[in-house]
């Protein structure tokens, strides 16, 4: 039975797919270094981006290949995409139901996605897509807790969290423990940061989050607010200072086994 989509992602990207596209960071230039050279993905492969959103990984897959396909349960999201990049064919389905052919692409990518749909269903999906030896790639910004105000803000939103999936609990990681669909090949971990003003990239940023998305409006502008005050007291960077949001980018590549 397919899964029920969790309501801070239906409702949160639902609300907050234009805010997501313009404050949430893009991904480091290693990135594609990894995927030409290490991963040495040939030009012009099949790939399906599977949680793609608005669309924010697309700019390293289409330095790859045109023969892409981006999916997303989040029309709201789409239509983001689609405005940015008009060309790339967008299907709307759940992961756990792909309707996509056997064995047609070569490789699948999830971008701060796989978390949400992280169970034996979806990787099945994804495993019939893959063709042989295809691989699957997972990616996630991760705010850099190692920095003290960034640490703050992260402890000032855990409450809120509830039982939305996250990538940083590593749940996502018990679905792969409990089937030999895949094997992991590379993990990789790259340092980045996303440079604007302290409203752009901090407190927007993070009101972008999904279950943060879905709080009633009055409940969001408290939390901006308590963003700003808590960076201020850290940093003495006020709400249209420049400030760097330090990320790390965590990277994953899985390869179908037979």
């Amino acid at each position: 039975m397919t899964q029920s989509l969790h309501p801070a992602a239906q409702q949160g990207f639902a609300l907050g797919a234009n805010l997501y596209q313009q404050v949430r960071p893009s991904y480091p230039q290693e990135v594609d270094v990894f995927l030409q050279d290490r991963l040495q993905v040939p030009l012009n492969s099949n790939i399906v981006d599977l949680g793609s959103g608005t669309g924010k990984f697309l700019p390293h897959l289409l330095k790859l290949t045109t023969q892409l396909i981006a999916v997303d349960p989040v029309a709201n999201m789409l239509a983001q995409l689609k405005q940015l990049y008009p060309h790339v064919e967008t299907i709307q389905a759940r992961s756990e139901q792909l309707p996509l052919p056997d064995q047609c692409a070569d490789l699948v990518s999830c971008a701060q996605s796989f978390h949400w749909f992280a169970n034996l269903q979806s990787l099945k999906e994804i495993h019939r897509i893959l063709k042989p030896q295809g691989h699957l790639l997972l990616i996630w910004n991760q705010r850099d807790i190692s920095v003290n105000w960034v640490n703050a803000l992260a402890k000032m939103i855990l409450p809120f969290e509830g039982d939305t999936p996250r990538f940083h609990n590593q749940d996502w990681r018990q679905v792969f423990a409990d089937t030999d669909l895949f094997q992991l090949t590379h993990e990789q971990k790259f340092h980045h940061t996303h440079v604007g003003t302290v409203e752009q990239v901090v407190s927007k940023r993070l009101l972008s989050t999904s279950f943060i998305a879905a709080m009633p409006t009055e409940q969001q502008q408290q939390l901006k607010t308590q963003f700003e005050q808590l960076v201020l007291e850290y940093t003495n960077k006020h709400v249209q200072d420049e400030i760097e949001f330090p990320y790390c980018t965590h990277l994953y590549v899985y390869q179908k086994v037979e």
